[in-house]
This record gives C-alpha cells, structure tokens and sequence, in this order.
C-alpha cells in the first residue's frame, strides 16, 4: 500500500474529527443521512451528466492505483531495454522474437514486435506516438472526473443548506427547532467542502501524477527500442534512458553502481 495516501487520508480525517470532539462537540451531530444522500447523489448526477458512463466507471475503478505503491521501477525497465540491446547486437534485432512472450507491458510488446517485424524507426515512432498521444489523452479525463466532482460538491453542498434552511424557516415559532434546524442545515455544506478538499481534488491529483509517471515509461520504451533498432551501443543506450529517470531512480542506479 501507499503509506502517503493512507497516512494522507487519516491524518485528514483524524485531525478534523480530533478538533470537532475537542471543542466540544460529537460525531452525532455530523452524521446526517439527508444531507450526505443531497450532496452525494447531487454530486454523482453531475458528474454523470458532464462525462461519459465508461469514464466514469474507469475513474473509480482506477482509484485503487492510488492506495496501492508502484510496483514497477524505471531502474529496471533500464536494465531490461539495455538487455535487449546487447542481445540484439550480438544476434540481430530478430532474436527479440523469442523474449515477446515474456513482456507483459502492452506498449512495450507491440513496439518490440514493430521492430522484430522489421519495421523503419522513423515509422515505428511515429506509429506508437499516435498510441502513446491516444492513452494520455484517455487517461487524463480519469482525474478530470474527480476535479469536476470537487468544484461540484461544495455548490451542491450549498444548495442542501439552503433547503435544510427553507424547512428552519416553516418553524419560527419554535426557537428551540429553528436552532437545531440551522445546524443539521450546514452539515450539508460540511459534507460538500469536506469531500472536495480532503477526497476528490487529492484524488485527482495523485492520479494525475502516476498518469504522468506511466506515460514517461512509455516514452522510455519507445525511445529505447527506437535506439535498438537503429543499433545504438547498449552502454550509450544506458545513458540516455538514464536521462528518463526520476531522482529516486538515479539515487537507486548510483547506489548499485
């Protein structure tokens, strides 16, 4: 698991109940059933309307990525590419053949298969960028989704209020209702700004971030099958995917080193 969203989201949430109890008050009076079915169904409803079923569907399902540590390393795409390149400097490009079955990284399959195929590296490059420009562009309306669900729940937020408000206002004649009435009220907006800034905004741009990260691999794979195609030397092709890693991976490289 990911010990910074988990920590994220309990040091959020522990500390917002923390400061409630200390001053005074309990989880009873933030509870409310009506006001979380308004903001979240608002909410929810909103978000259908503006994206497609299939995108939304795919946000959320892709939300476990963000609880869940990368397992891949770009130290050891590097080494792999690199294995590759003295394998196909010794046999040829076409002795890759045999090492496709092992690959289960889709893009990375199918540029390698490109280039045992025989095709141009000018060709192969521009054949997977329309790939690689495709899935970005798929991908980047996932966190969409959670950054139009955090500007939408503080607006609905508001409208529960309002309505919570407008019920208060039949029951002027009891003081004592019209109090608590006004509180169960802004336990609406509570919920609306709460989810938006502690869930949906965070969530988008975490994911946002291992968006970016996958399409940088990407970009890796390309440019190093690319280099084995056109017969870089695998030390040379070491140092210019050394160029794709991120200061993690670069710290990891020099400690082996």
């Amino acid at each position: 698991m990911d010990k910074g969203s988990i920590g994220g989201v309990f040091v959020a949430v522990a500390g917002i109940l923390a400061g409630l109890l200390i001053e005074g008050g309990n989880l009873g009076q933030i509870l409310q059933p009506t006001a979380a079915l308004i903001v979240f169904g608002g909410t929810l409803g909103a978000v259908l309307l503006q994206f497609p079923l299939k995108t939304v569907i795919a946000a959320f399902g892709g939300l476990g990525h963000i609880f869940a540590a990368p397992r891949k390393h770009d130290s050891q795409l590097v080494n792999l590419l690199v294995s590759f390149a003295n394998k196909a400097r010794r046999n040829g490009v076409v002795s890759l053949d045999s090492d496709l079955k092992t690959i289960q990284d889709p893009f990375l399959k199918q540029s390698l298969m490109l280039a045992v195929d025989g095709t141009e590296p000018v060709e192969l490059r521009k054949i997977m960028r329309v790939s690689l420009d495709s899935q970005l562009e798929s991908e980047e309306q996932l966190p969409a989704v959670f950054e139009s669900a955090g500007g939408f729940s503080p607006t609905v937020g508001i409208l529960g209020a309002v309505l919570g408000l407008i019920q208060v206002m039949q029951h002027l004649d009891n003081i004592n209702e019209v109090g608590r009435g006004i509180a169960v009220a802004f336990v609406a907006t509570i919920y609306g700004v709460g989810i938006a800034n502690l869930f949906f905004l965070p969530f988008a741009g975490k994911m946002r971030i291992r968006i970016h990260d996958m399409h940088r691999r990407r970009e890796m794979m390309l440019e190093g099958v690319v280099s084995i195609l056109e017969g870089i030397n695998p030390r040379m092709l070491e140092v210019k995917l050394g160029g794709f890693l991120n200061d993690a991976g670069k710290k990891k490289e020099e400690a082996a080193i």
